[in-house]
């Protein structure tokens, strides 16, 4: 009800913004801050649209033959488990290695697990050798994490097969709590949330405290014996709200994409989506010159290759897009927490993360869009167009950063004056909208969203810089040993902007209050504030920038193995 009202007074505010308060002494300005505006608001309307009601998928019993989880032949269920790697340390694959022995094994099938070693290492191949798991390796790393799956799913036979990254340790329920889905033969795959049991926690001291473990349960609302969150995730990476919130809500239109770690596919899925793909691509190299200089070798081997992931820096999101285009195919959300995995430690592991999400989808929004693609369901087109206008969402975020700023050292003012009729406009809207987003957050801090916008704000943008250049993005994996050092460079543009806040509200109450200004004292209000709010949301990263765990701190991740609660993985020296 309140986001109805809130897109309601939205769209009043923004009419009477464009026909009675734009400013005609600086048109082009006001013109600009509309738009940045407008803009805004098509984003809520796409987040209404994604978040605006939920639709679990009943949960089933594992199926118990190979009919019930719609295979053909006897025998039992066969299930592979894949261990992506490439440069990680060996010790923490080996945690990932031994939780994944630990899966319980539903009646009737039958489950391998398979290290995928992308770095080909002695030393990896030694440590599974030790934990009796199968060891795979290529020659080159031709598609990444995707040629890295594609390789295993040619040397493997599962009918279904569980994917994760070095660090991602399954819990013993995992197949259990999944593999019923697949009683309907025309799932694709089954995703999980990401949990980060590791997300470092300090007092104003610094001090670092094991955060408590976070289950993704239905209806989940914070209590007065929860800690404080205030001092909690320096680098902004808990993925609650993106997963409790916006991938559950999707699932009602079988919409939520795969997000490689902690899913479960289908394998006749994967290689029928790929056998399209791959007479589609095979078809449009024979219709091509073979004079022409441009078509490179690597360029013929990639579109002749069968990739049941597309070969791209975000291989999840396009592999999605590319199954959920398919009809016959669905995905289902399973919203309870099955594994638990590391979190970015240090600004460099932070902003890797980050660039590659960003680089990823915008490239995928400019060259692969499915909103053009006529056989994907209209529903799913709007998810997915809600996951890309967040990201451009840059480029007015900027817009709306700088306008106080602005205004309070030249006295333009983006609207005609700041008057009763302004207030009576704005507040309402303001009032709602904070209702609507802590309402329909399920619990889940929704400032903390809005400041992780503004933290890769300068990342985003220059990832889209990058895209629109043309740029391929290469899969970096996000670093698993902490680094502090370096991270200021990540923070200027953060700090130009606590700078220039600072500089502008004090310039704007000297001109005021000392230089009889022409701004008023509405003016001077409204600008102080968003220049405060924008000041106060870019501190937490720069905060982070500084931040470091306690002095001989130290977190051993070989206990519990078997529990749901972690303890940090990294060793910080003395």
């Amino acid at each position: 009800m309140m986001m109805s009202v809130t897109i309601a007074l939205g769209a009043w505010y923004l009419i009477w913004r464009w026909t009675s308060s734009l400013n005609p002494d600086a048109l082009a300005f006001s013109i600009l801050v509309a738009t940045a505006e407008t803009l805004a608001y098509l984003g809520t309307l796409l987040f209404a649209f994604d978040i605006w009601s939920w639709g679990d998928t009943p949960r089933k019993m594992a199926p118990k033959t190979r009919a019930n989880a719609g295979l053909s032949g006897n025998g039992p269920i066969n299930i592979d488990i894949f261990i992506t790697t490439y440069d990680e340390d060996p010790e923490i694959v080996r945690l990932s290695i031994k939780n994944a022995k630990m899966v319980k094994s539903p009646r009737n099938a039958k489950v391998k697990v398979f290290v995928l070693d992308d770095g080909a290492r002695y030393c990896m191949a030694q440590v599974a050798k030790q934990e009796q798991v199968s060891y795979l390796s290529r020659l080159d790393n031709f598609g990444y994490k995707a040629g890295n799956l594609r390789n295993a799913l040619f040397h493997s036979t599962g009918d279904f097969f569980a994917i994760c990254d070095a660090d991602t340790r399954l819990f013993p329920s995992f197949l259990e709590n999944t593999l019923g889905y697949f009683r309907d033969p025309s799932v694709a795959w089954v995703q999980t949330p990401h949990w980060f049991y590791d997300i470092p926690e300090c007092d104003s001291f610094g001090k670092i405290l094991v955060n408590f473990p976070r289950q993704l349960t239905f209806l989940k609302l914070k209590t007065k014996n929860e800690k404080s969150t205030n001092d909690q995730d320096p680098f902004l990476v808990d993925p609650g709200y993106f997963f409790d919130v916006i991938q559950r809500r999707r699932n009602r239109n079988n919409a939520s994409f795969c997000c490689g770690a902690g899913s479960i596919h289908r394998r006749e899925a994967a290689f029928q989506v790929a056998n399209i793909q791959w007479q589609k691509s095979t078809f449009k190299c024979s219709k091509l010159n073979p004079l022409n200089a441009k078509i490179t070798k690597r360029f013929a081997i990639q579109h002749s290759q069968i990739a049941p992931f597309q070969f791209h820096v975000s291989e999840d999101l396009l592999s999605s897009i590319k199954v959920h285009t398919n009809p016959k195919w669905k995905s289902i959300y399973h919203p309870i927490v099955e594994s638990k995995m590391l979190s970015p430690w240090g600004m460099n592991a932070w902003a890797v993360q980050k660039l590659k999400y960003a680089g990823g989808t915008f490239d995928i929004a400019i060259n692969h869009n499915p909103i053009f693609n006529s056989k994907m369901p209209w529903r799913r087109k709007l998810h997915y167009l809600a996951t890309f206008f967040s990201y451009f969402s840059c480029l007015w975020v900027l817009i709306l950063l700088l306008t106080p700023i602005l205004t309070l050292f030249t006295g333009i003012m983006p609207v005609s004056a700041y008057s009763v009729v302004f207030f009576a406009h704005l507040l309402p809207l303001l009032i709602t909208n904070e209702i609507a987003m802590i309402l329909g957050g399920w619990g889940h801090s929704t400032h903390k969203s809005a400041r992780t916008t503004i933290a890769t704000l300068p990342i985003n943008l220059r990832a889209f810089y990058l895209a629109l250049r043309g740029q391929k993005f290469k899969f970096q994996p996000t670093p698993k040993t902490p680094k502090f050092d370096g991270a200021l460079r990540y923070i200027r543009f953060h700090l130009g902007i606590l700078v220039l806040s600072f500089l502008a509200i004090v310039f704007g109450f000297c001109n005021f209050f000392l230089f009889n200004g022409t701004s008023s004292a509405a003016s001077l209000t409204v600008n102080v504030f968003w220049a405060c709010w924008n000041a106060w949301s870019v501190i937490p990263i720069i905060r982070a920038a500084f931040w470091k765990p306690a002095k001989g701190h130290v977190a051993l991740s070989t206990n519990n193995l078997n529990s749901t609660e972690g303890s940090h993985h990294h060793v910080i020296a003395k």
